[in-house]
């Protein structure tokens, strides 16, 4: 594949447009024109560098001004006859080296053991019939089948799309995951923006659809970012380069001072050979045999260490580099927060409540904010804690002593907050029959259920989605315990209720009802979009992990200064910096400003914000 084919702006054009450029067609490719691709193109594989093998390891440990000066030491210490000297020498450059080497080793093969763990597949279009393939054999022009838990082999323009939801928290920060469709979208959209495009490595976690593969391997984005860390130039650590110093100075020195004796030593009138081997002598004395090991001990200590809090440390000479930082650029998802969704506020019945515990595991309590006490779940909030149970597809498991969500983040915390509540999620989905369903799409940004009603004679239909949706259809709200009509005094009251609930970055949800006819079987688009009662809103955010606040806290005590650098929007990104001490002034740098900025600027701007959102990888 060429590389302009590659770097085309494929979101910015026609699903039929793409298909013709990548000559292709919606039945995929033929096994014939795959395999001559893949020839021409190369695997569908990202490259990696070179294995390490065990002589190179072993002259990596040896790479030193210090060694060097120790070896020679050594060799003189025995050409003067001082064997027991040059044996000691000589054991203390073997064990050093001995001890980095089998250290980096382990390492490497851990590392190997790491990648050796994925073996990833795909499901393909060949001869217009679907076929798993190796995922390093899906070609450009492939049309790839995508469905819930598969994770993409290839970037790839979407062609179709059924509620499509893909995880791309990993590229872009995004702790939700992300709508697809095939609409053609703006030649500057950002790349997280992008709705009909679907990036290598990341995972399907709802819905099906089927994309054409624009790019494999290397000119994937995330073959970007390998080429992009792979073209850093490695620099030595303080530590290496004072030791080279310190090498060079000693070895200079040793021989200046050997020299010195000597040749005061010949102006005394000492016979030639005595001088010679007293200058040897002094000069190997001159040189501090154990440093080396000393300083290979220390760092395989330090590198034990993080192994204890399973970091694996490649070479042992970056441990020493943590103690020089001054500086931690980190990212927002899975690493500061928890990367689950969490459910911090609820309105409903004209109260606010809030509602303690973190991520999926159900250990918290729902309190009125007014009045501080555990809320009862009756009335308003049981009807909206009961539409967040029914009308949901998500499932919470608890595996190992972890909770875990089956399915949609968000749709997880609702399950989550409802346990909370003393709900049993579980005992209420087998008991209420679920009778129809309109499911979520990104165009109608809403979910829609049909059940069995309260008396087990009606139906009633429940509706959750996006709150500017779900309030236009609504014609009622449910107010003090009572249906009341929907007027533009509450309307209001209900608009600046999410709006303050958005202020905090929450992601805001609302649920509804509606009362169907006796013996109503189907459920049409029509009747959940008109004549409903709100229920409430839910507040939902992806929350800091409760280690973060105290590990800013301390790299700021060590003189470190933290920096956030995230994918996500800068309103939740700088909320998130706030509540973990990241964010000073307020400041955010967006991608698209980075974009805008000279280099002056650019570094003048990382040494000052503290919060960088809406970055793209190549930035």
């Amino acid at each position: 594949m060429r590389d302009d084919t590659a770097q085309r702006r494929w979101h910015a054009i026609e699903a039929d447009e793409a298909l013709e450029l990548l000559g292709s067609s919606r039945d995929g490719l033929s096994r014939n024109e795959a395999d001559a691709r893949l020839a021409r193109d190369g695997l569908n594989a990202l490259e990696t560098e070179e294995e390490v093998g065990p002589f190179q390891l072993l002259l990596r440990q040896v790479r030193n001004p210090l060694i060097y000066l120790l070896a020679g030491a050594a060799v003189l210490s025995l050409l003067v006859g001082h064997g027991v000297d040059a044996l000691v020498i000589a054991g203390v450059v073997v064990l050093n080296s001995l001890l980095g080497f089998f250290q980096e080793w382990r390492a490497e093969g851990a590392l190997a053991a790491l990648r050796d763990m994925a073996a990833p597949h795909a499901r393909v279009l060949r001869d217009g019939r679907s076929t798993q393939v190796d995922a390093a054999h899906v070609a450009p022009g492939d049309v790839m089948l995508l469905e819930t838990g598969d994770s993409v082999a290839a970037d790839a323009r979407l062609l179709s799309g059924d509620d499509l939801q893909v995880d791309e928290s990993a590229l872009t920060g995004e702790s939700e995951p992300a709508a697809k469709r095939p609409d053609r979208m703006d030649e500057d959209a950002a790349m997280a923006d992008r709705e009909n495009m679907v990036w290598m490595s990341t995972s399907v976690t709802g819905g099906r659809g089927r994309a054409v593969v624009v790019a494999t391997g290397m000119r994937t984005q995330m073959g970007q970012i390998a080429r992009e860390v792979r073209s850093a130039q490695q620099e030595e650590t303080p530590l290496q380069k004072r030791m080279h110093k310190l090498g060079l100075v000693l070895g200079v020195g040793g021989v200046a001072l050997a020299g010195l004796v000597f040749a005061l030593g010949l102006l005394r009138g000492y016979p030639l050979v005595d001088m010679l081997m007293f200058a040897v002598a002094a000069a190997v004395s001159a040189i501090p045999e154990g440093l080396p090991a000393v300083i290979s001990v220390t760092l395989a200590l330090g590198v034990r260490r993080m192994a204890q809090r399973n970091a694996i440390i490649r070479r042992m000479t970056a441990v020493e580099t943590l103690g020089s930082t001054t500086v931690i650029c980190s990212d927002k998802t899975g690493t500061i927060t928890q990367n689950q969704m969490t459910v911090r506020r609820l309105w409903a019945g004209g109260a606010t409540f809030e509602v303690s515990g973190e991520g999926y595991r159900p250990d918290g309590e729902v309190r009125r904010d007014d009045a501080g006490t555990v809320a009862e779940t009756a009335g308003p909030l049981d009807r909206l804690l009961r539409i967040g149970v029914l009308s949901n597809n998500a499932g919470l498991k608890e595996e190992s002593g972890q909770w875990r969500v089956d399915g949609n983040p968000s749709e997880g915390a609702l399950l989550v907050v409802a346990r909370k509540a003393g709900i049993d999620a579980d005992a209420m989905r087998r008991e209420v029959q679920r009778l129809a369903e309109v499911p979520f799409s990104s165009s109608t940004k809403y979910m829609a259920t049909l059940h069995p009603g309260d008396d087990g004679t009606g139906r009633v239909a429940y509706v959750k989605g996006a709150p500017e949706r779900i309030l236009g259809f609504c014609s009622h709200v449910l107010a003090d315990g009572e249906r009341v009509e929907l007027n533009d005094e509450r309307r209001r009251e209900v608009a600046e209720i999410s709006e303050q609930f958005a202020s905090e970055a929450l992601r805001v949800m609302a649920g509804a009802y509606r009362d169907m006819p006796q013996g109503a079987s189907k459920l049409e688009r029509a009747a959940a979009e008109e004549g409903l009662t709100l229920a409430g809103l839910w507040g939902m955010l992806d929350p800091p992990r409760e280690e973060s606040v105290q590990a800013v806290r301390d790299a700021k005590g060590a003189g470190i200064r933290p920096v956030m650098i995230t994918g996500d929007h800068a309103v939740t990104a700088l909320a998130i910096a706030r509540q973990v001490g990241i964010a000073q002034d307020g400041r955010v740098v967006t991608g698209r400003e980075i974009d805008e900025m000279a280099k002056p600027d650019l570094a003048r701007a990382a040494l000052e914000a503290g919060v960088f959102a809406r970055v793209t990888p190549a930035h």
